[in-house]
């Protein structure tokens, strides 16, 4: 397969075909991702935590998201490149496009993502409008940790599950190209994948969205704990691409994530 594009990860969704994602955040691991068939390089603002050793993303700054899409960008030449927008980089519509441009003309980023529900439809809007594709995430949104109070599953609810599925949708509608969904029940990530044309990636939110998404560094048990939604794909493996390529390879094949994985 060449080059991953947006419609390249359409056609995907509409034939069945798994997206395997992770995060990147320098050239030899965006080089090591791209040789073993990883399809989204995310620079995360997890780099806050997995690289600065903070408790959350909220110290992450624009001049840390360019630098790293630029280390990212120059490794990967296949795979699509998605960078986060960090806190408060997208208060305001006019920000927001400001700060996007920015991660695209400098930092080499190919979509942006923002965390956030209907509050961000306009932004959203304002961004397509423009030729700046937006990658959405709803449930657990680690830049609003501290509303949230803690890092907790989603959606449990029939109000919380209702408000994700709405969001979901005026996402959409507002010209998102494809939806992270973090940390809710199986079920409801499920309903939402069968219900949007964009690809849906999830990350603890079980095997029936489109694709999946990992820290790389949980990928490969270098965190100071393992998420339950995780796995550490390093053991029994003799390399970091063979890793990797597990990693790949259980996602496709549906194997990953597991009943275990899942809320």
């Amino acid at each position: 397969m060449g080059k991953i594009t947006l419609k390249t990860l359409d056609k995907m969704k509409a034939d069945g075909e798994k997206i395997a994602c992770l995060t990147a955040y320098d050239y030899t691991f965006a080089r090591i991702l791209d040789t073993q068939g990883v399809d989204i390089q995310l620079v995360g603002d997890s780099l806050g935590m997995v690289l600065h050793g903070k408790t959350t993303t909220l110290n992450v700054s624009m001049a840390d998201m360019i630098y790293h899409t630029r280390l990212v960008a120059d490794g990967c030449h296949r795979g699509l490149i998605v960078a986060d927008m960090p806190f408060m980089s997208y208060a305001s519509s006019a920000r927001a496009l400001g700060n996007a441009e920015r991660l695209l003309r400098e930092g080499g980023a190919e979509v942006v993502k923002l965390e956030g529900g209907a509050i961000i439809t306009g932004t959203v809007n304002h961004l397509s409008a423009r030729g700046i594709p937006v990658c959405a995430h709803l449930g657990l949104t680690p830049q609003s940790v501290h509303k949230l109070g803690g890092y907790h599953v989603q959606g449990r609810n029939e109000p919380g599950a209702a408000t994700i599925q709405r969001d979901a949708m005026a996402l959409a509608d507002a010209g998102a190209v494809m939806l992270v969904l973090e940390c809710v029940p199986a079920e409801l990530a499920m309903e939402i994948s069968r219900s949007l044309s964009i690809p849906v990636i999830g990350i603890g939110a079980g095997n029936q969205c489109d694709g999946q998404v990992l820290v790389l560094y949980d990928v490969l048990g270098l965190g100071e704990r393992q998420p339950r939604f995780s796995h550490n794909f390093l053991t029994g493996h003799d390399s970091i691409a063979s890793a990797i390529k597990a990693y790949v390879d259980a996602v496709k094949s549906g194997i990953f994530p597991a009943e275990e994985h899942s809320f």
